[in-house]
């Protein structure tokens, strides 16, 4: 059934009753919180009861979002937060070692603004409303991500989360397309629900975690198998030892195919070309 009208309409709208109760006479009733609207009360709605009704909220304004901006598919870009541009000095730490690691890993900045842009040409050209590029909406390879989008004219994503670092948004989203979130678990169905791939570039514990659960869900059926780019070989093998998992009868030596490296923009944009046939 279509929607109705707005000029149709039998009942007043929540926005049109809210401001008849803005405007009316201040007295100790009116201003007693319980006569506030409910979905008008900031306090009522930050309760501890009202959880169920904040989690709904949020996936509930990120799906219309979506829709509203025709929204249909995505490649989801993870990495860290902490890796800088080629030629920029590393933020927040003043350690020589760390400066230089972070340094020597500022070609990932690169590789992930000329994945963006490979794979937001074919978006454009296939209509604008698929292989849209998604971030975490934060700085160093989330920056490179969108930026790479934004270079060649594409609209990105950019899911950010209240932190008490990086939680602004970079520059390169698409505002249209810029949200925030207080739930980690609704964050990760969004960065997930229309992925086609995800691209992962070195990064810290949130890039772990989001790839794990990632894979995971492709280990177990939860979500249909997509290409898993790990960027950057060398680190993946340093920091985790895949094999070891199977080798300890952890997972299935098959689980091992869930994912493949690669190390250069072409490389895997390629990879994904090839697992869709295009």
């Amino acid at each position: 059934m279509p929607d109705q009208d707005e000029t149709d309409r039998h009942f007043r709208t929540a926005g049109e009753d809210r401001d008849i109760l803005r405007k009316g006479p201040q007295t100790p009733q009116t201003c007693s919180s319980a006569y506030c609207l409910a979905f008008d009360d900031g306090e009522f709605l930050l309760r501890d009861e009202l959880r169920p009704v904040r989690l709904q909220l949020e996936l509930m304004k990120a799906q219309i979002v979506f829709e509203e901006q025709n929204v249909n598919s995505t490649v989801v870009v993870f990495g860290g937060a902490r890796i800088p541009a080629p030629g920029a000095d590393p933020v927040r730490t003043a350690d020589p070692a760390l400066i230089k690691s972070l340094q020597d890993k500022a070609h990932f900045y690169e590789e992930a603004r000329q994945f963006a842009q490979m794979v937001s040409r074919h978006a454009l050209a296939t209509g604008g409303r698929d292989w849209i590029i998604c971030s975490g909406g934060g700085p160093g390879v989330m920056e490179a991500a969108n930026r790479g989008a934004d270079d060649v004219g594409a609209k990105s994503i950019g899911l950010n989360i209240v932190l008490p670092h990086e939680q602004a948004p970079n520059p390169y989203v698409t505002p249209e397309l810029s949200l925030q979130f207080h739930y980690f678990a609704i964050r990760k169905m969004q960065f997930l629900m229309r992925a086609k791939a995800l691209a992962v570039f070195p990064g810290g514990f949130g890039t772990l975690d989001e790839t794990f659960e990632t894979l995971t869900l492709i280990q177990t059926g939860r979500v249909a198998p997509m290409p898993v780019l790990l960027f950057g070989e060398k680190f993946w093998r340093r920091v985790i030892n895949f094999e070891a998992l199977a080798e300890e009868g952890t997972i299935s030596p098959d689980d091992l195919k869930l994912f493949s490296f690669v190390e250069t923009a072409e490389e895997g944009w390629a990879a994904i070309r090839q697992f869709y046939g295009m």
